[in-house]
């Protein structure tokens, strides 16, 4: 077949975007009202499970707040009832600057290091801490760049740049590495910049507005700014936010920033993990540092052990640690590790430690509405016949099994060159 014909085949298909559609892909957060945390019916892709919406939300308001660190939930419920999803949901409604962590029961049964210190690291991963740093800047709009060569060719470039606010202006003796950073970045007049004084990185933020007339060839990504205003040289604070662990990493070995990239972390004493907890409480003293304990989610948590039980009984109980909330599908069930018959699998003094929040099977409505919002999100049309029937199947079998089909029968009835899957 020559190129043009498979041209024209490809041209006969309606191209779409294929975006990567995964099983949770369609909750936006918990669908609560924000000031109240009264459950709203259907809202940001969540359906029913009123009740355990709202008390997952006041958890979630908990963490948002710091108060509540060290505490344990545990999501129980039948399979398909929403437990991943209602977890998906406190993630997306804690925001960006809450770190949250999701891991498997069965996860951190690893060869590589020991159990516990695949929970500590999980644990460590959800607790970010906020450093507070005031650096000295220079910021202004370029008026002048001069850099000057010798005539011989050999010895230092010597340079004069000319910055400007609203209010004054300033020139500058620039030394050898200053040139470097301002001919590395192309600094030209009417440019702004910002000059780190202690580290001399420049960074340039974008074109002054007296220049936009320029018939300068600038990129269509170029942002245009004001004179900056008052003095040229400024304090400014910089927050930066890491998680415990990877200031473990970091300073567990020589190349520690290598190792964060690879995901080679190894175990990491406990001596190290003692040093930096006692320098961050320090910092936290000094109001350097904010300890900011987020969430980490453990599910199908009947698979770990009864060493991993032992050892969250006194890790959740650390001046450091996170809001941990735990999924269980199980009733009666032997703690494994044991012969011991406990409920949810879990030992009788980690459920004293639990706020336990139930989920309930789905009725018709809910999971009609559930499917009606996945169709959607796998971009499937269903005749209201067809979507009666999954709902019939979701009911007598599983969510879950009603949601598999979707993408399949619309498969399959493109083949039959059908734009709607029917009956």
């Amino acid at each position: 077949m020559s190129a043009s014909e498979i041209n024209c085949k490809i041209e006969d298909f309606n191209l779409t975007k294929i975006e990567r559609v995964s099983a949770h892909s369609h909750i936006r957060g918990l669908g609560l009202n924000a000031e109240t945390l009264e459950p709203l019916e259907s809202s940001e892709g969540m359906v029913g499970q009123l009740k355990a919406r709202k008390a997952i939300g006041l958890v979630s308001r908990m963490a948002k707040e710091g108060s509540i660190a060290g505490r344990v939930v545990l999501l129980s419920g039948q399979p398909g009832t929403g437990k991943t999803a209602i977890a998906m949901g406190m993630a997306q409604s804690l925001g960006n600057d809450t770190p949250f962590t999701s891991i498997s029961g069965s996860e951190i049964f690893s060869l590589d290091m020991s159990k516990t210190e695949a929970l500590k690291q999980a644990l460590r991963k959800s607790i970010a801490v906020r450093i507070k740093e005031e650096s000295e800047i220079i910021e202004g709009e370029v008026v002048d760049v001069q850099v000057d060569r010798p005539a011989s060719g050999t010895g230092n470039k010597i340079g004069k740049l000319t910055i400007k606010t609203t209010e004054m202006e300033t020139v500058y003796d620039l030394g050898q590495k200053m040139i470097d950073c301002i001919l590395k970045e192309k600094v030209q007049a009417g440019d702004i910049i910002t000059i780190d004084k202690a580290s001399g990185k420049i960074s340039k933020l974008g074109r002054s507005f007296t220049r936009a007339r320029d018939y300068d060839a600038v990129a269509a990504d170029t942002k245009f700014f004001q004179c900056p205003e008052g003095e040229i040289q400024k304090r400014k604070e910089v927050v930066h936010t890491v998680s415990l662990h990877e200031i473990d990493v970091i300073n567990s070995r020589t190349q520690g920033f290598l190792a964060l990239f690879s995901g080679d972390t190894g175990e990491i004493k406990n001596e190290i993990r003692d040093q930096i907890n006692a320098k961050i409480l320090e910092w936290k003293e000094e109001g350097k540092a904010d300890i900011v304990p987020g969430v980490l989610f453990i599910d199908e948590v009947h698979m770990l052990d009864i060493e991993c039980f032992s050892f969250l009984n006194r890790a959740i109980e650390d001046q450091l640690a996170p809001i941990v909330v735990m999924a269980s599908n199980r009733g009666m069930t032997k703690i494994r590790g044991t012969n011991y018959i406990s409920a949810h699998g879990l030992p009788l003094d980690l459920l004293d430690r639990l706020l336990i929040i139930q989920t309930v099977p789905y009725d018709d409505k809910e999971i009609r509405s559930i499917l009606k919002i996945r169709c959607d999100e796998e971009d499937v049309e269903l005749s209201e016949d067809a979507l009666l029937l999954l709902t019939k199947i979701g009911t007598q079998t599983s969510l879950r099994y009603a949601i598999q089909l979707i993408t399949a029968s619309n498969l399959a009835a493109l083949i039959k060159k059908k734009n709607k899957v029917d009956i």
